[in-house]
């Protein structure tokens, strides 16, 4: 059977699923329904014709037998070349295509599906010059997808060689393609030999592009794996390298864990690529080396820095206001000036920071409005000294040269805070120092000025960091010593000394409940009289601050608590008033006050009041 084959009016239908049946083919297919299994019979007793027709729906369980739009019109009449009958009743037959075939009724009978049918109009192509180049251009196109790992049939290449027909090569062709179905019902609809091997032809195309990109792709990723795999089988031999030279068996932990951490650091590009490199480097050093110990207490610092990390702050103006005025009395200027820079950093995020500097006497609270600035803006406080640092590098660092070399102050500082916008407190930097070790005000140059601390250097990191998003709030008594350079960074407020009121409301709202409470009387409804604290202001203090104040009120404190215990107090007259003071401190520290003044007590004598009087007058 052929070309030449007399197609009959009726055959049995057998729908098929996921494939399409082309002339020339010969494939296995197990049926399983019912009506699939009669059509089967009614063939075998038969010519052993039967049509093969597509599904169009592949989850249709049973097609309906009067509805042709459950299968596709066009199929292929096939020959059952074998049947076999399996034990769980199914049947597996052999088929072999032989010609395209139009459907055009459906009926029934005995329970198989009948179909009336009737050949498919083929346009016969000559064996001219354009059909021999487009076959020899789809065999050379199926011949490079072979060599580039398409399957293929043992001897399919050189079985295709025998064929000289058109219409037989591209339906042999479209067999074994591996399309979707679709597609593969659209090249049996084609009526054209020469349009089917076009559109093979373009598959071809389609099918040789993406292979290509795929064999990219492989050998990128093998390429890639090539080196991990060639990577880990270094790092093994290095293992056993250290392992018989008698160093730390622990040392690639080590640098597994130093990788995590600089991971995890999320670094600048240009700082993570420096600390990889010195991470290479201690993989080839000896772990007892002094140059290995070098290298960790560096990169120690580069995994610590904060990096990425900020702290979020919060731009409350109701709550800065409210923490300002709970910890600190009056005030104003400088209250005023924090809540400006809210507003403005409210206004613009990318804000720089002020520098700050409190000019004032000491105990007028610089150092606590500091932590008070830093609670209200929700940031890090961090806080150094500068008082008597002579040497240049305890601000920018010592160089990576000697064993113990370490950051300076702002970098450790940094570090402390754990967040690159700390509030960072520079405590008396009017009392820096200069000598032959460099000058640590020239070094605060750099730290202070907004427009270069965006890429400050310290000697030890040797690596940029960003300190235009830290609050730099310096602090000083007087003005003089800080060189005019530097004055000229910071915006100047100045603190002045509290009056005799403001002290007293000072001492009853915050010095005397922290004094009773630090000594535990604040279990004992201990208090101190208005009185009593008028006198220690004006008779025992006479500072511009209230440290001095704070330390008599907590000698006083000290003095009840004893009384209490030693029971020579009554429990019930805890209240301290003025005539206390001489007993717990003495006679009035302020000597000017006793000159014109009668004794107010009995060891108050005439020569007495002349040593007071020629200490006041020296």
């Amino acid at each position: 059977m052929g070309n030449d084959l007399i197609i009959p009016d009726r055959l049995p239908l057998l729908p098929v699923k996921d494939i399409v049946i082309f002339p020339y083919m010969i494939v296995p297919i197990v049926v399983g329904r019912d009506k699939s299994i009669m059509a089967v019979d009614r063939a075998l007793s038969g010519n052993r014709l039967i049509m093969f027709a597509t599904q169009r729906v592949v989850a249709q369980p049973v097609p309906n037998e009067q509805a042709d739009e459950d299968v596709y019109s066009v199929g292929t009449v096939g020959q059952l070349l074998r049947m076999l009958k399996q034990p769980d009743g199914k049947v597996k037959i052999l088929i072999h295509g032989l010609k395209r075939a139009i459907i055009k009724n459906f009926n029934s009978d005995d329970g198989a599906i009948m179909v009336d049918v009737e050949p498919f109009n083929q346009i016969e192509m000559p064996n001219d010059y354009q059909s021999e180049a487009q076959m020899r251009t789809v065999k050379e196109q199926l011949a490079q997808l072979v060599n580039m790992g398409k399957p293929a049939y043992p001897d399919f290449m050189e079985m295709l060689e025998t064929i000289k027909e058109s219409d037989k090569l591209a339906d042999i062709i479209s067999s074994n393609m591996g399309v979707p179905i679709a597609e593969s019902q659209a090249l049996l609809e084609t009526n054209s030999p020469m349009e089917r091997l076009k559109k093979i032809s373009e598959h071809f195309k389609r099918e040789l592009a993406i292979i290509e990109v795929q064999q990219k792709i492989a050998t990128e990723t093998r390429g890639g794996m090539d080196k991990n795999q060639r990577e880990y089988y270094l790092r093994e031999q290095l293992k056993a390298i250290h392992k018989e030279l008698g160093e730390d068996e622990d040392i690639a932990a080590d640098v597994d864990d130093y990788g995590k951490k600089i991971a995890e650091a999320k670094m600048p590009e240009n700082v993570e690529k420096e600390a990889r490199k010195q991470l290479r480097r201690l993989t080839t050093m000896h772990n007892d080396s002094s140059e290995s110990s070098v290298v960790r207490t560096y990169l120690d610092w580069l995994v610590e820095l904060p990096w990425s990390k900020h702290s979020r702050g919060r731009l409350d103006m109701k709550r800065a206001q409210r923490i300002l005025d709970e910890d600190h009395y009056g005030m104003e200027e400088i209250k005023e000036r924090i809540l400006d820079y809210l507003v403005v950093r409210k206004l613009k995020k990318n804000m720089k920071s002020p520098i700050l500097c409190l000019v004032g006497p000491p105990g007028v609270g610089k150092t606590s409005l500091g932590r008070s600035i830093a609670r209200a803006i929700g940031r890090e406080f961090v806080r150094i000294s500068l008082g008597g640092v002579r040497d240049e590098a305890e601000v920018r660092g010592h160089r990576r040269t000697y064993i113990g070399a370490l950051p300076g102050k702002i970098i450790q500082g940094l570090k402390t805070a754990g967040a690159s916008n700390p509030v960072f407190m520079l405590d008396e930097i009017d009392k820096l120092g200069t000598d032959v070790r460099g000058d640590p005000s020239s070094a605060l140059l750099e730290v202070l000025d907004p427009v270069q601390n965006a890429a400050f250097v310290d000697h030890y990191i040797n690596l940029p960091f960003d300190l235009s998003n830290v609050m730099f709030i310096a602090t000083a008594n007087i003005l003089d010593p800080i060189p005019a350079p530097l004055r000229d960074r910071m915006e100047i407020i100045r603190l002045a000394g509290y009056t005799e009121e403001e002290k007293l409301a000072i001492a009853e709202k915050y010095i005397v409940p922290r004094q009773l409470e630090e000594t535990g009387l604040d279990t004992f409804n201990v208090s101190i009289t208005k009185k009593a604290l008028m006198e220690l202001i004006s008779g025992y203090t006479r500072e511009a601050g209230l440290r001095k104040l704070e330390q008599m009120v907590g000698t006083v404190c000290r003095k009840v608590g004893r009384e209490i215990v030693e029971k020579k107090r009554d429990r019930k007259k805890n209240e301290v008033v003025e005539k206390d003071l001489l007993r717990y401190l003495g006679h009035r520290q302020v000597q000017d006050v006793y000159i014109f003044q009668k004794p107010r007590y009995p060891w108050y004598s005439s020569q007495t009041r002349h040593n007071t009087r020629r200490a006041s007058e020296k």
